[in-house]
């Protein structure tokens, strides 16, 4: 989309989810800035610098002329203070794929005044969980105000990565909900249900499970009751320690996984639709992030503060950008 050849740095390089937002860069044309803990295992053919967390003075090094950073590296209620904090030192945008409800809402909180007056954009969980979500829900379709909102996520296989199980043992905080327009606890047990999708997924039995979209939509929509949930097949996987990590079978280095996400908003009007299909959620991160950080280095970007991603963009236009490659998208009223 652009030719601009101010750097983007990814933190987290060497795992799952920041290889393929590298590999991303690369196939657009755009500078990268590789960084990470282990110097040895970042990936050929780009700027690689070494910083750790815990050393800011490393990580100010790191970001040096870096227009935007994209953090990759979970947990992020560990890595987003310190990474957030080097990117405003070095006046840079910021962006994260994070699905952790706490990280996205502390981010909201705690950056948005420190953005604006940095002259830059923050945006916490511009991936498949909490980004993908929420521009679906910002499609013009979907964005008026609604009396209640669901996301719907079906995985046909959930194989996690060593990330995300990582992730699954740090993050124990309570998880939300929008009731009457406030986040509040989600009710435990988790409320089950049932949902059918298109082809191949069909009805679903699904448990509640709301990720950082809860976050990042309430932000910025109007949505009295909002809630999520999983298919309670993938849960049962990751629940599972012998479930095995992804494994490549195409040339860009996808699993064999297939998603369905639809997002239905209802009030007195009626009901209206959201869905996007896809393959591979960590994947589909990659272009999710990367198309984020080549529209913000766009002159014409002027945004700043901390925003969710629907908010930040035109949210069909975005999502126009990944048909068919990426992923396929259908919005509908009744």
């Amino acid at each position: 989309m652009t030719t601009n050849r101010k750097a983007v740095a990814v933190y987290g390089a060497t795992g799952h989810t920041g290889k393929f937002v590298i590999g991303e860069l690369l196939r657009r044309g755009l500078a990268v800035v590789a960084v990470g803990r282990d110097i040895s295992r970042m990936p050929a053919g780009v700027t690689a610098r070494l910083a750790g967390i815990d050393d800011a003075a490393a990580l100010d090094r790191a970001f040096a002329g870096c227009s935007v950073v994209i953090n990759c590296a979970g947990p992020f209620l560990d890595t987003v203070a310190p990474i957030v904090e080097a990117a405003l030192r070095a006046g840079s945008a910021y962006l994260d794929v994070t699905a952790e409800q706490a990280s996205a809402l502390s981010t909201f909180e705690r950056y948005d005044r420190r953005a604006r007056d940095t002259g830059v954009a923050v945006i916490p969980a511009a991936g498949f969980y909490g980004g993908l979500a929420d521009l679906l829900a910002s499609a013009p379709v979907c964005q008026r105000p609604a009396e209640d909102m669901t996301v719907a996520i079906a995985l046909d296989h959930w194989w996690p990565t060593e990330g995300t199980r990582k992730t699954g043992e740090r993050n124990r905080v309570p998880r939300v909900v929008v009731e009457n327009g406030n986040l509040v606890p989600m009710a435990v047990p988790a409320a089950k249900t049932a949902w059918t999708f298109d082809a191949p997924h069909g009805v679903q039995e699904m448990e509640a499970m709301p990720f950082s979209e809860i976050i990042t939509i309430s932000r910025h929509l109007q949505v009295r009751n909002l809630r999520a949930y999983l298919n309670a097949s993938s849960l049962n996987e990751i629940r599972d320690a012998t479930t095995p990590a992804p494994v490549a079978v195409d040339t860009q280095g996808r699993s064999a996984q297939k998603f369905a996400m639809e997002v239905v908003a209802r009030d007195s009007s009626g009901t209206r639709r959201a869905l996007a299909q896809g393959q591979d959620i960590y994947a589909v991160t990659a272009p999710l992030v990367v198309e984020a950080a080549a529209r913000m280095l766009q002159p014409s970007f002027h945004r700043s503060g901390a925003l969710a991603l629907g908010d930040a963009f035109d949210a069909e236009d975005f999502l126009r950008s990944f048909k068919p490659e990426h992923l396929t998208f259908q919005l509908n009223a009744t």
